[in-house]
């Protein structure tokens, strides 16, 4: 074989190996992708001023509708510009570990009558890294 054709033969092994390369690393980026989308995620969240919660709806994978949710909550950190409160609450979910075989969505109403970090925005943060912001207001009178 020629030295022009042996070279020409290395070149295409070459782009196949870095081709089969690029396939695999964007089927595995995918993948986690995809185990992402899985994860605990706000299908919305608001202040309800009437009873003084917040309104989480999660939406969520799992073998059961029978998660719980509940938040850990963070310190009350004051602004260094004068500016509002702020405070991070964490979305836990009783499991967690489930297996993801269906879509649910739960919506839980957590009190702030204990909270007293008021006026703040607060960060409600799940796994992997899904916040969501909101404001909350004055303790109500």
């Amino acid at each position: 074989m020629p030295a022009e054709r042996r070279s020409a033969s290395r070149a295409d092994a070459g782009r196949a190996s870095l081709h089969a390369g690029s396939t695999l690393w964007c089927g595995l980026a995918v993948a986690l992708l995809t185990t992402a989308v899985w994860a605990d995620n706000f299908a919305n969240a608001y202040y309800d001023a009437r009873r003084d919660q917040i309104v989480v709806t999660m939406a969520y994978r799992g073998s059961n509708p029978d998660h719980t949710f509940s938040l850990k909550w963070g310190q009350c950190k004051e602004s260094v510009d004068g500016g509002a409160r702020e405070i991070v609450a964490e979305v836990l979910d009783s499991q967690w570990q489930d297996a993801a075989t269906q879509n649910f969505k739960k919506t839980t109403r957590f009190s702030l009558a204990d909270v007293q970090c008021r006026p703040a925005k607060l960060t409600l943060r799940t796994a992997p890294r899904f916040l969501y912001t909101l404001q909350i207001p004055a303790r109500p009178q």
